[in-house]
């Protein structure tokens, strides 16, 4: 699917390439299922995970009035400083538990608002539909029947109000935004409509589940108490610790999220968001060539003893958490005569673990709790070099269970509980696990102590 980059860091996809490319992954599913033996009638529930703060507006056709605006996209970077100086940054953050910052939906849906007549005209006539991705797809997948979004994704969008649990008002008002239309809000296991798939299924089955990928995958690694944690690594990274029945403001940089929830439950968390991680990678790759592969950077980082004291500070779109410098530009220092490609490789990869070490770090002030064990998924997990990096820097074991995309099945679960395949969480605790250790060494990564100085210097 291909994302249009352009201007000063605006990021666009085409929400029916997006729809189409989620019918043709179902088919290939469809396709292998039956090769096991299996047939589609045997399907019982469908979970929806997506990607969290992209969205699309539509109008009551189901026509899109605008490209999906992707996560990444800093469009509203001055619609947030405005936000800001006028002094409202501390009511939305109690409000939502967000920072006001261009990463989350709301401030980028009133760019939309302020320069596409089009979505600015269907807003004030009540006809605009807001929807981040899950609730698009539903939208799209039950033929326009099924409108809703679970409190996962209805948390990342600013005008969620993390104490009533609803759409608030006042923050709509100050917005300016009278008038969007927005989805009915359910827990994340519960039942959000019937499709068919687009024809691929012989009868309509339920959609029982809805969340947003990081919270799913912190689900699928089976975070269900406060305290436990796990980092997803993709294209960038979620850090999410639960923390209980009840939303606590974070005072070290993190924001405050819905972790997930059941009809009888709702746990809530804090959240460290990482903008690039593999991200760093592909850039390494496609814009400096210096590997074909991802999968190489593994040896070449371990084919030299140490970075050779060079650091990249990722700030392609800026730093997220615990920095939000997000009008930040990234930075490669410290190199010689004597730096290899193989040094530059292994900074972009000891960034990936620095960056979450300083959100464990401020998760751990916040919480008042020492992590014992980090849960990781994400593509970035085959990497042995980082894993065992970041075991090493954290001085805590890290634990993979063997699945590059957990959020899938943490979103299949939460359908499996409502359909009543599970019968309750004492029973998902008690499901086998195989699990691999990165168990921290002995040495003392002292180069720790250099990317918090790169990070200290470069605050242009």
């Amino acid at each position: 699917m291909l994302t249009n980059y352009f201007g000063e860091g605006f990021v666009e996809q085409d929400p029916e390439a997006i729809y189409q490319n989620v019918i043709t992954a179902v088919k290939n599913c469809l396709a292998d299922f039956s090769a096991k033996g299996f047939k589609p009638d045997h399907i019982a529930a469908i979970g929806i995970s997506n990607q969290r703060e992209t969205f699309v507006v539509w109008d009551k056709n189901g026509q899109p009035l605008h490209p999906a605006i992707v996560w990444q996209c800093k469009r509203s970077a001055a619609i947030c400083a405005e936000l800001t100086h006028a002094g409202h940054a501390p009511m939305i953050e109690q409000k939502t538990g967000l920072k006001v910052d261009p990463y989350f939906s709301a401030t980028k849906l009133i760019w939309l608002q302020q320069n596409n007549p089009a979505v600015a005209t269907a807003i004030q006539n009540g006809k605009a539909f807001f929807g981040t991705i899950d609730t698009w797809l539903l939208f799209r997948l039950s033929k326009g029947a099924a409108y809703a979004t679970d409190y996962t994704n209805a948390s990342r969008t600013l005008f969620f109000n993390l104490h009533t649990l609803q759409w608030d008002q006042e923050l709509i008002q100050l917005y300016g935004l009278k008038g969007i239309q927005l989805p009915g809000i359910k827990p994340s296991s519960d039942s959000f409509g019937t499709t068919d798939i687009n024809g691929l299924l012989p009868q309509a089955i339920p959609v029982t589940a809805m969340i947003g990928d990081s919270q799913a995958a912190a689900f699928g690694e089976g975070c269900f108490e406060p305290g436990t944690a796990k980092a997803t690594m993709g294209t960038g990274s979620s850090i999410l610790m639960n923390i209980g029945s009840a939303p606590k403001l974070s005072a070290n940089g993190m924001v405050t999220t819905v972790c997930w929830s059941m009809h009888n439950r709702i746990d809530f968390a804090y959240e460290g968001v990482i903008v690039s991680c593999g991200a760093t990678i592909e850039w390494l790759k496609n814009n400096l060539g210096l590997f074909n592969d991802s999968k190489e950077t593994a040896a070449m980082a371990m084919a030299v003893e140490n970075n050779g004291g060079v650091y990249l500070v990722p700030a392609f779109s800026g730093l997220g958490s615990p920095h939000w410098q997000m009008d930040r530009r990234a930075s490669l220092t410290g190199m010689s005569f004597s730096t290899q490609k193989n040094h530059i490789v292994r900074a972009a990869l000891e960034s990936i673990a620095y960056q979450i070490r300083d959100v464990v770090n401020a998760m751990e002030k916040d919480a008042g709790i020492a992590l014992q064990e980090l849960n990781a998924d994400g593509g970035i997990t085959a990497n042995t070099f980082v894993m065992q990096f970041l075991a090493d820097l954290l001085q805590k074991k890290v634990a993979t269970i063997g699945m590059a995309d957990v959020s899938a099945l943490g979103a299949a679960l939460l359908a499996g509980l409502k359909i009543g395949l599970y019968p309750d969480l004492e029973s998902l605790k008690k499901m086998k696990r195989s699990e691999q250790y990165f168990v921290p060494g002995d040495k003392w990564r002292k180069e720790y102590e250099g990317w918090r100085e790169a990070v200290s210097q470069n605050q242009s």
